[in-house]
């Protein structure tokens, strides 16, 4: 297990104690609740997690180093900020393709910018929720005021593997 693996478990022990302590119907509810959880996230990493390796098997790697590679510096960030806001998909689709690109040796700071675009500029909540529920003006006013935000996260990420070295894929 990982360190953040533990962090999480510690949490979940803790909080279960709190359930206990409010009494057993609430512990029972929190069981509940986890098991109908796990019931409907298990079958999308059964199918999102090989779907992750078979791509990362497909991806050339050449491609993936020369676009996005940790050493495609600042054009590299740029592409991996526009391609992050045109993934589809939420996490259980985002972040196995995510791991899929690292595998194919894309950089920690484009990864960064990726993940920053995704959250930031997804497409497709773009257009089947925040259009329709706030209106063209606001979303064009959010995505200039945003615009910035995952090149600053993708330059940030890289003056932080300067001082820290990571490889993706490793805690």
């Amino acid at each position: 297990m990982t360190g953040g693996q533990v962090f999480l478990a510690v949490v979940a022990v803790i909080a279960f104690g709190a359930c206990l302590r409010r009494g057993p119907g609430a512990a029972r509810r929190a069981v509940a609740d986890t098991g109908s959880s796990l019931l409907k996230i298990l079958p999308i990493f059964a199918v999102a997690l090989p779907m992750a390796a078979f791509l990362a098997e497909l991806i050339p790697a050449d491609a993936a180093v020369t676009w996005i590679g940790p050493d495609s510096g600042l054009n590299g960030i740029l592409v991996a900020s526009f391609a992050g806001g045109l993934m589809p998909g939420g996490p259980f689709v985002t972040f196995p393709l995510v791991l899929a690109f690292a595998k194919a040796g894309a950089g920690v700071p484009q990864m960064a910018a990726l993940i920053t675009g995704w959250s930031i500029f997804a497409l497709h909540r773009i257009i089947t929720w925040e259009y329709p529920v706030l209106g063209w003006r606001f979303v064009v006013i959010r995505l200039i005021a945003a615009a910035p935000l995952p090149i600053l996260a993708g330059l940030l990420a890289e003056g932080a593997v300067a001082l820290l070295p990571i490889t993706l894929g490793r805690p």
